[in-house]
C-alpha cells in the first residue's frame, strides 16, 4: 500500500465544486489499486481573507510544504476586487509558489476527439493537437520590485518590473528540454528579444543551455508570432517554453483549440519536491454553487499529480481514459454542450468518470 498526504486548497468561486470532484475521483483510484490518500484542507484566497484576514494563512503554508503534493481549485472573485494588490486573493496563489520554489508550470494541451466541433477553429486545424506550455512562473513581471505606484509632477503612475536572472531561465529551459526528450523532441522558445534586454538574455541563456541537449531541436519565436502560430498550426507545436506574463497569455490562448478552459489542467513544479496541481480555469464566480462547472481540468490535474508527482504513471493513464470515454459517450458540461438542455451538471459528469474508472 501506498500513503500519500494530499494538500487541498479548494479557494473561491467553483473551487470547492471542481477540487470535490477530483477527491472523489482519487478516491475511487485508492480504492481501485491498493492506495491511501490523505487529504487536508486549507484555506487559499479569498475565503482566507474572509475567515483569516490574509490570502495564505501560516497554518495553509505549513499544511502545504508537510504535503506530498497540493490541489488547488481557484482563487479570486469580484467580491475582492478593490482590495489592494498585496492583499487580494491571487496574491495567495504567488505566496505559495514563491514559498514552495514552484517554479516551473507544465500546461499540455490536447484536444479530445470528441471535442473537435466545440472548438472555434475548423477541425483540420485542431485536429491532432498535442503539445505542452512549460511557463516560467516566479520570475518577471509578478514578482519582479520595485512594484509601487507613485505621484510624479501631479500624476499617478505605475511601476512592474519584469526582472529575470540568468540561472531562472537555465533552470526552465532544462526542464523544457528534458520534457521534449519523452515526447517529439522539439522546442520552441518564445521570448520578445527584438525589444525587450531580459528577453535578450532569455535567448542567450536558453542557447548555452542548449549545448547539453543538442538531441533536442531548438528554435526561438517572438510572443506576437507565437500567438499567431498557436491558432494557424497548432500542430506544429511540441513544447514551448517562456516566461511568466507570455506563459499566462499563450496558455490560456490555447485553451480555445479545445474548446474550453474548463479542459486545461496544469502542474507546478520545483525544487521541494512538492508540486502543485490545478486547473487553469479561474473562479467563475457567476457559476459557483450551482453545479455547473466543468470538473474535468481539476480531474485532470488530479491525474497529473499521480504521474509528475507520485510517480503512479497507470493511474494516472487510467483517469485519463476515463475522461475520454465519458466525452466519447457524449457527457458535456455547459460550457461544451451544444444545447444547454443536452448539458449534466458537475456531479453527473464526476459520477461518469467515476463510473468508466471500472
Amino acid at each position: 500500500m501506498t500513503k500519500k498526504t494530499i494538500a487541498v486548497l479548494p479557494g473561491d468561486g467553483i473551487g470547492p465544486e471542481v477540487t470535490r470532484a477530483a477527491i472523489q475521483v482519487l478516491e475511487n483510484i485508492a480504492r481501485l489499486h491498493d492506495h491511501e490518500f490523505v487529504f487536508k484542507e486549507g484555506l487559499i484566497g479569498g475565503s482566507a481573507i474572509d475567515e483569516k484576514g490574509g490570502p495564505l494563512p501560516l497554518e495553509t503554508k505549513e499544511i502545504s510544504a508537510a504535503s506530498d503534493g497540493i490541489l488547488l481549485g481557484a482563487v479570486g472573485g469580484p467580491k475582492w476586487d478593490r482590495l489592494p494588490g498585496a492583499n487580494r486573493p491571487e496574491k495567495g496563489l504567488l505566496e505559495i509558489r514563491k514559498a514552495l520554489d514552484l517554479y516551473a508550470n507544465l500546461r499540455p494541451v490536447k484536444t479530445y476527439s470528441a471535442l473537435i466541433e466545440s472548438s472555434p477553429l475548423k477541425k483540420e486545424i485542431v485536429a491532432d493537437v498535442d503539445f505542452v506550455i512549460i511557463r516560467e512562473l516566479t520570475g518577471g513581471l509578478y514578482f519582479g520590485e520595485p512594484k509601487k505606484r507613485e505621484e510624479i509632477d501631479g500624476e499617478t503612475q505605475a511601476v512592474d518590473t519584469l526582472l529575470y536572472k540568468e540561472s531562472e531561465i537555465k533552470r526552465i529551459a532544462e526542464r523544457a528540454f528534458q520534457a521534449a526528450r519523452v515526447r517529439e523532441g522539439k522546442v520552441v522558445s518564445v521570448d520578445k528579444a527584438n525589444v525587450l534586454e531580459s528577453s535578450r538574455l532569455w535567448r542567450e541563456t536558453v542557447d548555452d543551455v542548449h549545448d547539453s541537449y543538442s538531441d533536442v531541436e531548438l528554435s526561438h519565436m517572438l510572443v506576437d508570432n507565437a500567438a499567431m502560430q498557436l491558432i494557424a498550426q497548432p500542430t506544429s507545436f511540441d513544447v514551448i517554453v517562456t516566461e511568466n506574463t507570455f506563459g499566462d497569455i499563450l496558455s490560456d490562448e490555447a485553451s480555445m483549440l479545445t474548446g474550453s478552459l474548463g479542459l486545461l489542467p496544469s502542474a507546478s513544479m520545483g525544487s521541494t519536491g512538492v508540486g502543485l496541481y490545478e486547473p487553469v480555469h479561474g473562479s467563475a464566480p457567476d457559476i459557483a454553487g450551482e453545479n455547473r462547472a466543468n470538473p474535468l481540468a481539476a480531474i485532470s490535474s488530479a491525474a497529473m499529480m499521480l504521474k509528475y508527482g507520485f510517480g503512479m504513471e497507470k493511474e494516472a493513464e487510467q483517469i485519463e481514459a476515463a475522461i475520454e470515454k465519458v466525452l466519447a459517450e457524449g457527457y458535456r458540461t455547459s460550457d461544451i454542450a451544444a444545447k444547454t438542455d443536452d448539458a449534466v451538471t458537475t456531479t453527473e459528469m464526476t459520477d461518469a468518470v467515476v463510473k468508466a474508472l471500472e
